[in-house]
C-alpha cells in the first residue's frame, strides 16, 4: 500500500519549476543586453585597427590611447544609457520606430562581421597621418565609430527603456564599465592576442559574434514591428 501511495503521487516537473520562478527569466533579461554590448563592441575585431593607428606610438602614448579609448566607450553608454530616452522624446521619436531603425542597422552590422568585416573607416592617407600625431585616435576612430557606433547607442537606448527601476539602469551603466574594461584589456594584449589567434581565429570570433547579434536584431525588429502592427501578432 505505502509503495502505490508513493506510486500515485505527482512527479515535479522541471520545466514547470523553470516557468513558476521569476528568477531565469529576470536574469536573461539583464544578461542579454551585455551578450549584444559585447558582439557589437567585438574588442578583438577592433585589434588590427589599433595595431595600425598606434605603430608608431612611444608605450607611453599607447597606454594613454588605451585609456581614453576605454574611457570614451564607457561614457558614450552611459550617457546613451541614462538620457537616450529623453532624447527619443525631444526629437518626437517613437520607440517601436526607433527599434525596428535600430534593428535593422543591428542587423546590417551582424552580415559584415558575418563576413569578417569591421565597419568601414572611411580617410585619406593625410588623416591617418594626422590621426596618428594626434590623442584624438582614442576617440576617432577607434571609440566612434569601431567600438560604440550608431549600433551600440541604439541597442542601449532600447534595453534602457525597458528598465522597470533605477537599478536596472545602474546596470546597463555598469555594463558600459565592462565593456570598457574588455576594450582595454584586448588593446593591452593587441600584440599577443593578434599573434595567438592571427587573422583566421580574428575572423572566426567576429563571425561568432556576428551571428549572435544576427539574432537580437530579429528579434529587436520584431519586437517593434509587433508595436506599430498589433495585427501581425494575430
Amino acid at each position: 500500500m505505502q509503495l502505490r501511495k508513493i506510486a500515485a503521487q505527482p512527479r515535479l516537473d522541471p520545466r514547470a519549476l523553470l516557468a513558476y520562478s521569476p528568477h531565469p527569466p529576470r536574469l536573461m533579461n539583464l544578461i542579454k543586453p551585455l551578450v549584444a554590448l559585447l558582439a557589437i563592441v567585438n574588442p578583438l575585431g577592433a585589434i588590427p585597427f589599433f595595431i595600425m593607428f598606434t605603430e608608431n606610438f612611444t608605450v607611453e602614448q599607447r597606454k594613454r590611447t588605451i585609456y581614453i579609448s576605454a574611457f570614451s566607450a564607457f561614457l558614450v553608454i552611459a550617457i546613451s544609457a541614462l538620457v537616450g530616452i529623453e532624447l527619443l522624446h525631444f526629437f518626437g521619436i517613437s520607440l517601436a520606430s526607433f527599434q525596428v531603425g535600430g534593428g535593422m542597422l543591428l542587423l546590417i552590422s551582424s552580415i559584415s562581421m558575418l563576413n569578417a568585416r569591421t565597419g568601414a573607416v572611411r580617410s585619406t592617407p593625410e588623416e591617418v597621418d594626422e590621426a596618428a600625431a594626434r590623442a584624438s585616435v582614442a576617440v576617432v576612430p577607434l571609440t566612434i565609430p569601431l567600438l560604440t557606433g550608431p549600433a551600440t547607442i541604439s541597442t542601449v537606448i532600447i534595453y534602457a527603456n525597458k528598465a522597470r527601476h533605477w537599478t536596472d539602469l545602474l546596470v546597463l551603466v555598469s555594463y558600459g564599465v565592462v565593456i570598457a574594461l574588455a576594450a582595454a584589456l584586448s588593446f593591452r594584449a593587441a600584440e599577443r592576442i593578434a599573434g595567438f589567434l592571427g587573422k583566421t581565429g580574428i575572423n572566426v570570433m567576429t563571425r561568432l559574434m556576428g551571428l549572435i547579434l544576427a539574432a537580437l536584431s530579429v528579434e529587436m525588429m520584431s519586437d517593434g514591428l509587433l508595436k506599430l502592427f498589433p495585427g501581425l501578432g494575430r
